[in-house]
């Protein structure tokens, strides 16, 4: 007799710590996401910006406006449910703290130290409550992408926090302003990308003159895909993705809108990016 069993949640991780079997060829994990572009559609005419704000978990984006006590009865319910139970942490204060210092700092470049500095808690203690975050998808590290290029940054990751309308709620942009939108707009695209390449790395590119490619993504030795976000076209400069390019001069460019559909063509420099919606990213 076959049994198939469905986990999801903290049970996944439950059963993973339980039983020594790590079920290797006999079990397929799926990273459930925040509803994501595509998937938008399905819940109505709910403007972008509003999934921007509220967030991609359904009860917050169906809401009529933003119902901030439950951002933090969820981040409560998170502790004790999974992080409590799994990780057997007791501080629930300062593992909050450290949740939140990172929802705050989501879409930038991510430093141990500093972060510990800030929450006032040593570096074992970031890094501890680092790994429980990422196992539990609650927030993502994007790696540098690097190789024959000069004075590119090699170690030091950025970090995401797993859903617009948390990081929104810990950085108090209520409501959202114009130039709010561009960071929220890049986690989206992150998001979509988890959605639609699942067994690819995502990872981003930045040299140590602060240029740097939103999201990168090397599908073959010599070939990678550059992803730009910009909530607004006009505002694209491309002086980062050509100096990408001097380096590795074969794949796709991307540069992902929530306007241009249909996509098109355009030409920077001797550049090709195609400018269009996440719905043109695919494998």
């Amino acid at each position: 007799m076959c049994v198939k069993i469905l986990a999801t949640g903290s049970s996944t991780l439950a059963a993973s710590k339980k039983f020594r079997d790590t079920l290797t060829g006999r079990k397929r994990v799926v990273h459930l996401l925040p509803v994501t572009w595509s998937e938008l559609p399905t819940f109505g005419n709910i403007p972008l910006t509003k999934r921007l704000f509220h967030g991609g978990l359904p009860s917050a984006l169906l809401a009529d406006s933003k119902p901030v006590a439950f951002y933090r009865e969820w981040m409560d319910s998170f502790f004790a449910r999974d992080i409590h139970r799994l990780f057997e942490f007791r501080d629930m204060n300062r593992f909050n703290a450290v949740f939140e210092y990172l929802l705050c700092q989501s879409g930038g470049q991510f430093e141990v130290t500093k972060t510990a500095t800030a929450v006032g808690i040593t570096r074992p203690t970031v890094e501890s409550h680092l790994r429980a975050l990422e196992i539990t998808h609650a927030v993502t590290l994007v790696r540098p992408f690097f190789g024959s290029g000069q004075n590119e940054i090699v170690k030091q990751p950025k970090i995401y926090g797993f859903d617009t309308g948390f990081v929104s709620f810990a950085r108090g942009w209520d409501p959202l302003r114009q130039e709010d939108l561009g960071t929220l707009w890049e986690h989206l695209v992150l998001e979509h990308l988890q959605a639609h390449f699942p067994n690819t790395t995502i990872r981003y590119w930045r040299d140590k003159a602060g240029r740097e490619v939103d999201f990168v993504l090397a599908h073959r030795r010599d070939e990678v895909d550059a992803i730009e976000c910009k909530w607004d076209s006009r505002s694209f400069d491309s002086a980062a993705l050509q100096v990408f390019r001097s380096y590795y001069p074969k794949g796709r460019n991307f540069l992902v809108t929530p306007s241009s559909d249909p996509g098109y063509a355009r030409e920077f420099g001797n550049l090709e990016v195609r400018v269009c919606t996440p719905s043109e990213l695919h494998p």
